[in-house]
């Protein structure tokens, strides 16, 4: 059943409209479990998308299957989404800033604050999110270390390769995220692929484990995949950041996800004009490539990749 839960006028005769579509049984009861898929906050982020397609392709070959409620909100920035714009276009505002909102306020004030009102007691909510045009990111959960006790233990089946506890300092209060955790909703901030693009194998990755984790929410009775053991990173020494040296164009020599010995070169930084190689980028220690660089010209200082240690990784 789809349902609009914000709309405002705008100009010309046309509307901003939040929708999102409930999927329950047929005969549903009050007090079952619910799990909300939300995604487009940013509208330059689209991995969410295929996500919600295909949960929803999934859940209709057997909706004998289902046994609690399932809310899918795909484009919580329709506008951004349409113009492939991180932000609400016209109002140059980061949605993701703007929560918890207020019903009272301005015009998306108002509209956050529906969304929070709408997403608000589910019992597990997934906040899909993609890298930034410039970086890609294996499928993983960020996590404020002050929510960590709750969120471990669902973000654990939930089929990522990796958990990344960051301290509370790093976290902005007025995320989505945030806000629903605050208030005793779990949330589980997803971050995976690249920006304005599409990496299927993530995505079929990421429905696994909501199927995975629905499963074992008494959400699904159907059959789910096995999920993969996740990397838990506590310590915020458990990561090397890689950055450019010199401007350039980056030509990476490694698949993103590799496994590295220290010295071991990550790829290239050269000189289209000249034909020169500027730099060579190298693994400072042992680790694994969880970010890599996807947009090829960079600047000083640019982020290359990010490296996690051999020690958290657990590899041989």
């Amino acid at each position: 059943m789809i349902k609009t839960i914000a709309a405002i006028g705008l100009p010309v005769d046309e509307a901003l409209e939040i929708r999102k579509n409930r999927i329950a049984p047929e005969n549903s009861v009050d007090d079952m479990k619910r799990i909300s898929i939300v995604t487009g906050i940013h509208g330059d982020e689209l991995e969410g998308q295929y996500v919600c397609f295909e949960l929803q392709r999934r859940i209709e070959q057997h909706r004998e299957c289902l046994t609690g409620i399932v809310d899918i909100y795909p484009a919580m920035n329709p506008l951004g989404i349409d113009s492939i714009t991180r932000g609400i276009p016209a109002f140059d505002l980061d949605m993701n800033r703007l929560f918890p909102g207020d019903i009272d306020g301005s015009m998306m004030e108002y509209v956050v604050a529906r969304i929070m009102e709408d997403v608000a007691g589910s019992d597990c909510v997934f906040d899909i999110h993609a890298s930034n045009i410039y970086l890609t990111e294996i499928p993983q959960i960020r996590i404020n270390e002050l929510h960590q006790d709750t969120l471990v233990p669902l973000a654990e089946k939930s089929n990522v390769d990796l958990i990344w506890v960051h301290g509370a300092s790093t976290v902005l209060e007025s995320t989505f995220a945030y806000s629903l955790n605050n208030i005793g909703t779990p949330v589980l901030v997803v971050e995976m692929g690249v920006g304005m693009r599409i990496t299927k194998e993530y995505g079929d990755q990421m429905v696994d484990g909501i199927f995975h984790l629905m499963k074992e929410m008494g959400i699904w009775n159907g059959d789910a995949n096995p999920v993969r053991k996740p990397i838990i990173s506590r310590n915020p020494e458990d990561v090397s950041y890689l950055n450019a040296s010199v401007g350039g164009v980056f030509i990476p020599a490694v698949q993103h996800g590799a496994k590295l010995r220290k010295g071991e070169m990550i790829g290239r930084i050269v000189d289209p004009l000249c034909g020169k190689v500027l730099d060579e980028v190298q693994a400072p220690e042992d680790g694994m490539l969880f970010t890599i660089r996807d947009y090829p010209v960079v600047v000083e200082g640019s982020l290359m990749g990010r490296l996690l240690k051999k020690e958290v990784c657990g590899y041989e």
